[in-house]
């Protein structure tokens, strides 16, 4: 029979009739458990296939100044996106043209944007210029996959750089991507340096996500549920500064227009907000927004007078003279002088087989008297009096040898000589207490930032609190609408009342009074306190130092100017903090001026040489 033929015998027929049955069994049991058990887990995997949710980036946080002046708005920005999967590589070469990039280029783009979502749109060039996005319009119908949409980007509505202390924002790059967290994605704006890089996670904001409906192939068919399930992107906070941007502009300014290479730093001597942060030489943020061209930034980082280093906070300077206040204050704290202890200085100290030398023969002096006329044979035997180790420890006290704290996160520790460090350069007992003669001075290895000497000097002002420098006041919290005020650290540099009063004074009369070395910095109607320095430099002219407050009685500006290789203090450095804490507590200059109207880059280098000579 047939049926035989084909099934055998009737055992190998109820063989194959119960793995029949058992086939229908599995599959019954599977459909049950698809059905019934798995029915709202497949669905929501279901769901998730046919949904996709879009990114809206945030609006950056603004930046104002102590004022409510704005410092760093955000401004449109055309970007060109694409779809990786509807892209028609034939019209390559064209686009390449239009929008100034290497086919290559392109295509690596493109194929990023391909592995993250073959059909969802991503960033091909960010800060598209208007005429070459009126071309791609023009000529849409070409590129199958191309469209654009407008983003934002930082601008500065202001005079003033303050590169350095604002730093900048770019598009990420894939090395950072392979190091952060799952937030970014390829195009996505970062802080890279300074303030825009210390206050990311505030500045950023949230991302929002618009969700759409997708077909079996991943392209887009419409939104989701109406929007329903959409979240809005919230705005980044916003920063408040310590910052007073006309004063910024201002000593910015001074430095442009004598063509002067250093730092300017102004402080609020009562809480160590940051009133101006200045280093020149320095470059505009406005170019590092958006793309930056190659070439430019090939330029900036290939200038010999390396724009993008921060004089202000990691350089290493000899302080000179302006160091003297630290001697001072250990041997007045420790009782080992008074204001009654004189030296005679006939111009010169001898000690071994070397004599150093002063500018000037002093005669009868004492402490108040050193400082006002900078006397160095007064402390280089007040250095053998106190003794190196108590050097560095008021050293230590007024923060040297040691980061400051500031919230830039960007600064040196600077070098302040120990015992210890001596030792470890030149070996136990092969160094002896020549060594230390120029320490006492400023000059030697003790090296310093210009941060560093206006919380110095800004201590000195205030009575002897170290504050902790920042440039950022208060956060306007936009989730809880509430500007909420960052606390900072403060220390006291342990010094009694009367060691204070003696060196201010002193300060006050290196501005005030006949034989003071920074008679320039004087302001009519206004007692200021100071110290000019003049410190050595072996790589070509002397460094130019002022630090200084004012109002004496009063302190509401500490500033410290260092001038690179321009000379003597007194006259160099000394008549720019006049010209600063006057702009500073007036608001404008009240000395005559040939020209009334604001103070312009271009205009500067005229009016500000009158004012230095008048």
């Amino acid at each position: 029979m047939i049926h035989d033929e084909y099934f055998g015998t009737p055992e190998r027929r109820k063989i194959l009739t119960g793995i029949i049955l058992l086939i229908f069994a599995v599959l019954m049991v599977r459909l049950y458990q698809l059905q019934l058990l798995y029915h709202g887990e497949l669905d929501k995997k279901s769901e998730e296939n046919s949904i996709r949710a879009l990114v809206k980036e945030p609006i950056r946080g603004y930046i104002y100044d102590r004022n409510g002046k704005m410092i760093v708005d955000v401004g449109p920005s055309y970007t060109v996106m694409v779809i990786p999967a509807e892209f028609d590589r034939s019209n390559l070469p064209f686009l390449s043209s239009i929008l100034e990039m290497e086919p290559r280029a392109i295509e690596e783009r493109i194929a990023r944007a391909r592995a993250y979502s073959p059909f969802l749109p991503s960033r091909l060039k960010r800060d598209v210029d208007i005429k070459s996005l009126a071309t791609i319009e023009e000529h849409l119908p070409l590129f199958s996959g191309i469209s654009y949409q407008v983003e934002s980007k930082r601008s500065y509505p202001t005079p003033a750089h303050a590169a350095h202390l604002l730093g900048y924002s770019r598009e990420i790059s894939d090395a950072q991507l392979s190091q952060v967290g799952e937030y970014y994605r390829q195009g996505d704006v970062v802080g890279i340096a300074g303030l825009e890089a210390r206050y990311e996670n505030l500045l950023r904001g949230e991302k929002g996500y618009e969700y759409v409906s997708v077909n079996s192939r991943g392209q887009i068919i419409g939104s989701f549920e109406d929007g329903g399930r959409d979240v809005t992107s919230k705005e980044g906070f916003d920063l408040i500064l310590g910052m007073d941007v006309d004063l910024q502009a201002f000593a910015e300014s001074l430095m442009t227009a004598h063509a002067y290479g250093g730092a300017i730093v102004a402080m609020d001597p009562k809480n160590g907000a940051l009133l101006a942060v200045v280093s020149k030489p320095d470059f505009d943020p406005a170019i590092m927004s958006g793309v930056t061209p190659a070439e430019m930034w090939g330029r900036l980082n290939t200038d010999e007078s390396k724009p993008l280093y921060n004089r202000a906070t990691l350089t290493r300077y000899p302080p000179g003279s302006t160091f003297k206040m630290v001697l001072a204050a250990a041997a007045l704290e420790e009782g080992i002088i008074d204001e009654r202890y004189r030296i005679n200085c006939s111009g010169g100290f001898r000690f071994g087989n070397r004599v150093w030398k002063d500018l000037h023969v002093h005669g009868s002096t004492n402490v108040i008297e050193a400082i006002q006329r900078s006397c160095n044979v007064f402390f280089y035997q007040l250095m053998f009096k106190v003794g190196f180790e108590k050097w560095t420890e008021y050293g230590r006290r007024f923060g040297f040898g040691k980061p400051t704290g500031i919230d830039t996160g960007e600064e040196t520790s600077g070098l302040l000589p120990s015992i210890e460090y001596y030792d470890a350069r030149y070996g136990k007992g092969k160094w002896t207490a020549g060594f230390t003669v120029s320490l006492a001075i400023g000059q030697g290895e003790v090296g310093v930032s210009p941060l560093q000497m206006v919380r110095y000097i800004a201590a000195l002002a205030n009575g002897g609190t170290l504050h902790q420098p920042h440039a950022v006041q208060y956060i306007n919290n936009k989730r809880v609408g509430k500007v909420e005020e960052i606390p900072r650290d403060a220390a006291s540099v342990g010094l009694s009342a009367r060691t204070m009063e003696l060196i201010r004074e002193g300060m006050r009369r290196v501005v005030q009074e006949p034989g003071g070395t920074a008679s320039l910095a004087r302001i009519k109607g206004v007692v200021s306190a100071g110290k000019t320095g003049t410190a050595e430099n072996p790589h070509g002219e002397d460094h130019a130092w002022y630090v200084g407050f004012s109002p004496f009685d009063d302190p509401r500006i500490a500033v410290a100017i260092m001038l690179e290789n321009s000379g003597f203090g007194g006259s160099k450095a000394a008549p720019l903090a006049g010209l600063i804490i006057e702009k500073y507590l007036y608001g404008q200059l009240r000395r005559p001026t040939p020209n009334a109207a604001p103070i312009k880059r271009d205009s500067t280098k005229a009016i500000t040489q009158v004012i230095l000579e008048h």
